[in-house]
Protein backbone atom coordinates (compact mmCIF):
# COMPACT_ATOMS: atom_id res chain seq x y z
CA UNK A 1 0.00 0.00 0.00
CA UNK A 2 1.50 3.34 -1.04
CA UNK A 3 1.64 6.30 1.35
CA UNK A 4 -0.97 8.21 -0.70
CA UNK A 5 -3.38 5.30 -0.17
CA UNK A 6 -3.27 5.57 3.62
CA UNK A 7 -5.76 8.41 4.09
CA UNK A 8 -8.04 6.09 6.04
CA UNK A 9 -5.31 5.36 8.59
CA UNK A 10 -5.47 8.09 11.20
CA UNK A 11 -4.86 6.74 14.71
CA UNK A 12 -2.21 4.60 16.37
CA UNK A 13 -4.79 1.83 16.48
CA UNK A 14 -5.18 2.08 12.68
CA UNK A 15 -1.45 1.89 12.03
CA UNK A 16 -0.95 -0.90 14.54
CA UNK A 17 -3.53 -3.07 12.78
CA UNK A 18 -2.12 -2.11 9.37
CA UNK A 19 1.45 -2.98 10.41
CA UNK A 20 0.44 -6.38 11.78
CA UNK A 21 -1.42 -7.14 8.53
CA UNK A 22 1.62 -6.16 6.48
CA UNK A 23 3.97 -8.20 8.66
CA UNK A 24 1.76 -11.27 8.49
CA UNK A 25 1.36 -11.00 4.73
CA UNK A 26 5.13 -10.71 4.30
CA UNK A 27 5.74 -13.67 6.65
CA UNK A 28 8.47 -11.84 8.54
CA UNK A 29 10.78 -13.58 10.95
CA UNK A 30 10.82 -12.41 14.58
CA UNK A 31 13.81 -12.97 16.80
CA UNK A 32 15.50 -9.61 17.37
CA UNK A 33 13.60 -8.39 20.40
CA UNK A 34 10.08 -9.70 19.87
CA UNK A 35 8.52 -13.01 18.89
CA UNK A 36 5.23 -11.96 17.26
CA UNK A 37 3.86 -9.33 14.84
CA UNK A 38 1.74 -7.50 17.42
CA UNK A 39 4.66 -6.66 19.71
CA UNK A 40 6.92 -5.95 16.73
CA UNK A 41 4.45 -3.44 15.30
CA UNK A 42 3.73 -1.85 18.68
CA UNK A 43 7.39 -1.19 19.48
CA UNK A 44 8.14 0.06 15.98
CA UNK A 45 5.24 2.52 16.03
CA UNK A 46 5.96 3.81 19.53
CA UNK A 47 9.62 4.35 18.74
CA UNK A 48 8.77 6.13 15.48
CA UNK A 49 6.53 8.51 17.44
CA UNK A 50 9.11 9.04 20.23
CA UNK A 51 6.79 7.49 22.80
CA UNK A 52 8.06 5.33 25.70
CA UNK A 53 7.99 1.63 24.82
CA UNK A 54 6.19 0.93 28.09
CA UNK A 55 3.36 3.35 27.28
CA UNK A 56 -0.09 2.21 28.34
CA UNK A 57 -2.19 1.30 25.32
CA UNK A 58 -5.58 2.68 26.34
CA UNK A 59 -4.71 6.40 26.54
CA UNK A 60 -2.90 6.50 23.19
CA UNK A 61 -4.53 3.93 20.91
CA UNK A 62 -6.97 6.46 19.42
CA UNK A 63 -4.53 9.35 19.30
CA UNK A 64 -4.51 10.89 15.83
CA UNK A 65 -1.24 11.11 13.93
CA UNK A 66 -0.16 14.20 12.04
CA UNK A 67 0.63 13.91 8.35
CA UNK A 68 4.36 13.96 9.12
CA UNK A 69 4.00 11.27 11.78
CA UNK A 70 2.00 9.09 9.42
CA UNK A 71 4.78 9.26 6.85
CA UNK A 72 7.46 8.38 9.41
CA UNK A 73 5.52 5.38 10.69
CA UNK A 74 4.67 4.18 7.19
CA UNK A 75 8.28 4.47 6.05
CA UNK A 76 9.44 2.33 8.98
CA UNK A 77 6.79 -0.31 8.33
CA UNK A 78 7.77 -0.37 4.66
CA UNK A 79 11.46 -0.82 5.50
CA UNK A 80 10.67 -3.67 7.87
CA UNK A 81 8.64 -5.45 5.19
CA UNK A 82 10.58 -4.72 2.00
CA UNK A 83 14.14 -4.80 3.35
CA UNK A 84 13.46 -7.27 6.16
CA UNK A 85 15.58 -5.14 8.48
CA UNK A 86 15.50 -6.36 12.09
CA UNK A 87 13.45 -4.16 14.39
CA UNK A 88 16.51 -3.17 16.44
CA UNK A 89 18.24 -1.73 13.36
CA UNK A 90 15.18 0.40 12.61
CA UNK A 91 14.99 1.74 16.16
CA UNK A 92 18.76 1.63 16.87
CA UNK A 93 18.08 0.31 20.33
CA UNK A 94 17.59 -2.92 22.24
CA UNK A 95 17.18 -3.75 25.91
CA UNK A 96 19.64 -6.15 27.53
CA UNK A 97 19.67 -7.05 31.22
CA UNK A 98 17.40 -4.08 31.86
CA UNK A 99 19.75 -1.65 30.09
CA UNK A 100 19.05 0.21 26.85
CA UNK A 101 21.79 -0.29 24.25
CA UNK A 102 22.47 1.44 20.96
CA UNK A 103 22.86 -0.99 18.04
CA UNK A 104 23.26 -0.74 14.28
CA UNK A 105 24.35 -3.05 11.48
CA UNK A 106 27.97 -3.05 12.68
CA UNK A 107 27.03 -5.40 15.54
CA UNK A 108 24.77 -8.35 16.23
CA UNK A 109 21.43 -7.61 17.85
CA UNK A 110 21.87 -8.64 21.53
CA UNK A 111 19.61 -11.55 22.46
CA UNK A 112 21.73 -13.79 24.68
CA UNK A 113 20.18 -15.57 27.68
CA UNK A 114 23.45 -14.80 29.47
CA UNK A 115 21.73 -11.55 30.50
CA UNK A 116 19.76 -13.51 33.10
CA UNK A 117 22.93 -15.07 34.49
CA UNK A 118 24.62 -11.67 34.78
CA UNK A 119 21.66 -10.22 36.68
CA UNK A 120 22.03 -13.13 39.12
CA UNK A 121 25.76 -12.30 39.49
CA UNK A 122 26.61 -15.76 38.13
CA UNK A 123 25.26 -17.34 41.32
CA UNK A 124 25.76 -19.97 42.59
CA UNK A 125 28.85 -20.58 40.49
CA UNK A 126 31.01 -17.84 41.98
CA UNK A 127 30.95 -15.56 45.01
CA UNK A 128 30.26 -11.99 43.89
CA UNK A 129 32.58 -10.55 46.54
CA UNK A 130 35.47 -12.44 44.93
CA UNK A 131 34.95 -10.95 41.48
CA UNK A 132 37.43 -8.20 40.65
CA UNK A 133 38.26 -8.74 36.97
CA UNK A 134 35.87 -9.80 34.20
CA UNK A 135 36.52 -10.47 30.52
CA UNK A 136 33.86 -10.29 27.82
CA UNK A 137 35.17 -11.94 24.65
CA UNK A 138 33.48 -11.00 21.34
CA UNK A 139 31.76 -8.05 23.00
CA UNK A 140 30.00 -6.63 19.93
CA UNK A 141 27.80 -3.79 21.17
CA UNK A 142 29.34 -4.12 24.63
CA UNK A 143 26.06 -5.25 26.17
CA UNK A 144 27.48 -8.18 28.17
CA UNK A 145 30.46 -6.17 29.41
CA UNK A 146 28.29 -3.22 30.44
CA UNK A 147 25.77 -5.47 32.18
CA UNK A 148 28.66 -7.11 34.07
CA UNK A 149 29.96 -3.70 35.13
CA UNK A 150 26.56 -2.92 36.65
CA UNK A 151 26.23 -6.35 38.28
CA UNK A 152 29.72 -6.08 39.81
CA UNK A 153 30.23 -2.37 40.62
CA UNK A 154 33.66 -2.96 42.15
CA UNK A 155 35.05 -4.98 39.26
CA UNK A 156 37.14 -3.98 36.26
CA UNK A 157 35.86 -5.24 32.91
CA UNK A 158 37.75 -5.85 29.66
CA UNK A 159 35.62 -5.99 26.51
CA UNK A 160 37.31 -7.59 23.52
CA UNK A 161 36.36 -7.74 19.86
CA UNK A 162 38.25 -8.35 16.62
CA UNK A 163 36.08 -5.75 14.83
CA UNK A 164 36.94 -2.08 15.16
CA UNK A 165 33.47 -1.27 13.84
CA UNK A 166 31.92 -3.21 16.71
CA UNK A 167 34.20 -1.49 19.22
CA UNK A 168 32.99 1.90 17.97
CA UNK A 169 29.43 0.88 18.79
CA UNK A 170 30.53 -0.49 22.17
CA UNK A 171 32.36 2.76 22.92
CA UNK A 172 29.14 4.68 22.36
CA UNK A 173 27.31 2.49 24.88
CA UNK A 174 30.15 2.65 27.39
CA UNK A 175 30.08 6.45 27.18
CA UNK A 176 26.30 6.52 27.64
CA UNK A 177 26.70 4.75 30.97
CA UNK A 178 29.88 6.64 31.93
CA UNK A 179 31.88 3.46 32.48
CA UNK A 180 35.14 4.52 30.84
CA UNK A 181 37.02 4.29 34.14
CA UNK A 182 36.06 0.65 34.79
CA UNK A 183 35.51 -0.81 31.34
CA UNK A 184 38.31 -1.08 28.79
CA UNK A 185 37.69 -1.82 25.12
CA UNK A 186 40.41 -3.92 23.48
CA UNK A 187 40.83 -4.86 19.83
CA UNK A 188 41.95 -8.48 19.75
CA UNK A 189 41.35 -11.77 17.99
CA UNK A 190 40.10 -13.60 21.09
CA UNK A 191 43.00 -13.84 23.61
CA UNK A 192 45.74 -12.72 21.21
CA UNK A 193 46.32 -9.26 22.73
CA UNK A 194 45.64 -10.25 26.34
CA UNK A 195 49.02 -11.68 27.29
CA UNK A 196 49.46 -11.87 31.05
CA UNK A 197 45.89 -10.85 31.90
CA UNK A 198 43.87 -13.05 34.26
CA UNK A 199 40.20 -12.87 35.24
CA UNK A 200 37.72 -14.19 37.77
CA UNK A 201 35.05 -14.57 35.07
CA UNK A 202 35.42 -14.99 31.33
CA UNK A 203 32.12 -14.73 29.50
CA UNK A 204 31.66 -14.99 25.77
CA UNK A 205 28.96 -15.05 23.13
CA UNK A 206 31.26 -15.90 20.20
CA UNK A 207 30.29 -16.73 16.61
CA UNK A 208 28.79 -20.23 16.68
CA UNK A 209 26.64 -20.74 13.56
CA UNK A 210 27.70 -23.66 11.38
CA UNK A 211 27.72 -23.64 7.59
CA UNK A 212 24.40 -25.45 7.25
CA UNK A 213 22.62 -23.00 9.55
CA UNK A 214 24.21 -20.02 7.81
CA UNK A 215 22.66 -21.06 4.51
CA UNK A 216 19.27 -21.66 6.16
CA UNK A 217 19.05 -18.37 8.08
CA UNK A 218 16.01 -16.10 7.57
CA UNK A 219 16.68 -12.91 5.61
CA UNK A 220 16.60 -10.77 8.77
CA UNK A 221 19.80 -12.38 10.04
CA UNK A 222 21.65 -11.58 6.83
CA UNK A 223 21.68 -7.90 7.80
CA UNK A 224 23.86 -8.78 10.81
CA UNK A 225 27.67 -8.89 10.44
CA UNK A 226 28.65 -12.38 9.30
CA UNK A 227 31.84 -12.04 11.36
CA UNK A 228 29.69 -12.32 14.48
CA UNK A 229 27.75 -15.35 13.28
CA UNK A 230 29.78 -17.80 11.18
CA UNK A 231 32.43 -19.96 12.84
CA UNK A 232 33.50 -22.66 10.43
CA UNK A 233 31.89 -25.83 9.18
CA UNK A 234 30.78 -26.99 12.63
CA UNK A 235 30.25 -23.54 14.17
CA UNK A 236 32.95 -24.16 16.75
CA UNK A 237 36.11 -22.53 15.39
CA UNK A 238 36.07 -19.72 17.95
CA UNK A 239 34.85 -21.88 20.83
CA UNK A 240 37.66 -24.40 20.37
CA UNK A 241 40.24 -21.62 20.67
CA UNK A 242 38.51 -20.32 23.79
CA UNK A 243 38.52 -23.77 25.40
CA UNK A 244 42.20 -24.25 24.57
CA UNK A 245 43.38 -20.90 25.97
CA UNK A 246 40.90 -19.90 28.69
CA UNK A 247 42.72 -21.58 31.58
CA UNK A 248 45.75 -19.37 30.97
CA UNK A 249 43.57 -16.32 31.60
CA UNK A 250 41.52 -17.49 34.58
CA UNK A 251 42.42 -17.05 38.22
CA UNK A 252 42.11 -20.04 40.58
CA UNK A 253 38.42 -20.71 41.13
CA UNK A 254 37.50 -18.66 38.07
CA UNK A 255 34.75 -19.66 35.65
CA UNK A 256 34.27 -19.66 31.90
CA UNK A 257 30.78 -19.08 30.48
CA UNK A 258 30.23 -19.47 26.74
CA UNK A 259 27.15 -19.51 24.54
CA UNK A 260 27.27 -21.98 21.64
CA UNK A 261 23.56 -22.15 20.84
CA UNK A 262 22.64 -24.72 18.21
CA UNK A 263 26.23 -25.98 18.12
CA UNK A 264 25.85 -27.61 21.56
CA UNK A 265 25.53 -31.21 20.23
CA UNK A 266 28.62 -30.82 18.04
CA UNK A 267 30.62 -29.44 20.98
CA UNK A 268 29.64 -32.27 23.31
CA UNK A 269 30.54 -34.80 20.64
CA UNK A 270 33.99 -33.29 20.09
CA UNK A 271 34.79 -32.85 23.80
CA UNK A 272 33.16 -35.85 25.51
CA UNK A 273 35.52 -35.69 28.49
CA UNK A 274 34.91 -32.06 29.45
CA UNK A 275 32.45 -31.74 32.38
CA UNK A 276 30.24 -29.07 30.82
CA UNK A 277 27.53 -27.59 33.02
CA UNK A 278 24.69 -26.64 30.68
CA UNK A 279 22.76 -23.76 32.20
CA UNK A 280 18.98 -23.39 32.42
CA UNK A 281 17.21 -20.04 32.15
CA UNK A 282 13.83 -19.04 33.52
CA UNK A 283 13.21 -16.70 30.57
CA UNK A 284 14.23 -19.27 27.97
CA UNK A 285 17.39 -19.97 26.05
CA UNK A 286 19.84 -22.82 25.82
CA UNK A 287 23.28 -23.76 24.59
CA UNK A 288 25.24 -21.93 27.33
CA UNK A 289 27.89 -23.87 29.23
CA UNK A 290 29.98 -23.18 32.31
CA UNK A 291 33.38 -24.65 33.16
CA UNK A 292 35.64 -23.97 36.09
CA UNK A 293 39.32 -23.19 35.52
CA UNK A 294 40.26 -26.50 37.06
CA UNK A 295 38.12 -28.39 34.52
CA UNK A 296 39.67 -26.75 31.45
CA UNK A 297 42.58 -28.06 29.37
CA UNK A 298 45.89 -26.77 30.72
Amino acid sequence: MAIQDLDDLITIRDFWRYAVSQFEQAQLFYGHGTDNPWDEAWFLILHSLHLPVDSQMAPILDAKLSKAERKVVTDKITLRVEKRLPLAYLTNEIWFAGLKMYVDERVLVPRSPIAELIQQQFAPWIESDNVNFILDLCTGSGCIAIACAFAFPNAKVDAVDISNDALEVAARNVKTYDLQDRLELIQSDLFKNLQGKKYDIIVSNPPYVDEREIHAMPEEFRHEPMLGLASGEDGLDATKVILKQAALHLKPGGVLVVEVGVSQPALVKQFPDLPFTWLDFEKGGQGVFLLRKEDLPH
